[in-house]
């Protein structure tokens, strides 16, 4: 079973079952700037957001082979609340999940790396009547993505000062028009609490540290569904679905290689033509076929997908010839398993598609 293997591995008998992980609590305050990205949002882009963030870490020890292949990340989840400083954008208030890798640490510091992706709600949205100005975020949920550079120093026995840089992006993926989005260059600064510090791992056996799946061959399965807008004035959303076959390998301890087959029946591509066709003229197949490569990045359950499409069907050209697409999978059985991906042409978000699969 791909990306399986590390925990079916660690398998041990209840009476041995490993001690968690301590945890980490923290506080920041943050401070921001809106990128102008693009000039439909460059009167936007004048104010200078602020926010407060909560969130607690647990620190992986080991009762796990892949924490060790990552040099013992920390998984987390947050709180953040954003003030944009501008009555236009309002406010936002947000939960995610996150990976910190660790990139330095001694027993006073901690240099790390954040990658984190979760929902945002925000109350004030574009309105073509009251707030259409609001060019930027157009839906009440969105999906927020987190880059973040953290130094965490020891200033006490259990508490660290941490200062850091991130970006903080927030999008609805497309499915509601207009769909710029929010990056958010920012500086923080707060404190951490640790439970235990300096970290001490536990001890390895090296006989269930390799993964039993690795150098396997894997068959997937699936079927997606998404939403999209048109654009500003079509206010309906448009069903889009996909089914898919992928064969993959395990290569190592953290990578499987996949390639893969799928197809694509867009409806709001059916009603742009609809829209722009004279009455009597045959209109063009919209539904898609492709072909695509990728790599899927291993956590235990936990996989990261990228992969690179190319349209080998494609009778109605609405886009350029290839995609791409990035997700996360999450396997809640050796056989079943579901994701979230979000599906790209050229840099712009197409649509967030919800899979679910099985492993043959």
């Amino acid at each position: 079973m791909a990306g399986l293997g590390s925990f079916s591995a660690a398998a041990q008998p209840a009476s041995a079952v490993a001690p968690k992980g301590p945890l980490i609590l923290g506080v920041y305050a943050q401070g921001s700037f809106i990128i102008a990205h693009t000039p439909a949002v460059k009167h936007l882009a004048v104010s200078h957001p602020t926010g407060l963030e909560l969130n607690v870490q647990r620190q992986t020890n080991g009762s796990e082979p892949w924490h060790a292949w990552y040099k013992y990340p920390k998984i987390g989840v947050n709180l953040v609340y954003y003030d944009y400083r501008n009555p236009v954008l309002g406010r936002s208030y947000a939960s995610s999940i996150y990976l910190n890798k660790s990139i330095l640490r001694t027993a006073r510091h901690e240099l790390n790396f954040r990658l984190g992706t979760g929902i945002a709600y925000f109350p004030v949205r574009f309105d073509l009547a009251t707030n259409h100005k609001n060019t930027i975020v157009s839906s009440r949920l969105n999906a927020t993505l987190q880059l973040r550079l953290e130094y965490d120093v020891a200033v006490a026995e259990h508490w660290g000062l941490l200062l850091g840089l991130a970006l903080n992006h927030y999008s609805n993926g497309a499915t509601t028009k207009p769909n710029f989005g929010i990056n958010l260059p920012t500086v923080l600064v707060g404190f951490n609490y640790h439970q235990q510090r300096p970290f001490q791992p536990l001890a390895i056996n090296p006989a269930t540290d390799e993964p039993a799946d690795l150098g396997h061959n894997f068959l997937d399965l699936s079927t997606s569904i998404g939403w999209k807008q048109r654009n500003e004035s079509d206010r309906r959303k448009y069903a889009v679905n996909s089914v898919t076959v992928m064969g993959g390998r395990r290569i190592n301890r953290k990578s499987n290689l996949v390639v893969g087959l799928e197809g694509f029946y867009d409806r709001s591509l059916l009603a742009q033509l609809q829209d722009t066709t004279r009455t009597g003229e045959a209109l063009p197949d919209v539904k898609k076929a492709g072909v695509f490569v990728g790599h899927e990045l291993l956590f235990g359950r936990l996989a990261f997908g990228s992969h690179l499409g190319f349209y080998v069907y494609n009778p109605y050209k609405s886009n350029k010839f290839y995609y791409e697409r990035l997700g996360l999978k999450y396997h809640v059985s050796d056989r079943f398993w579901g994701s979230v991906d979000l599906k790209v042409h050229r840099g712009a978000a197409d649509v967030v598609e919800l899979k679910v699969g099985t492993t043959l």
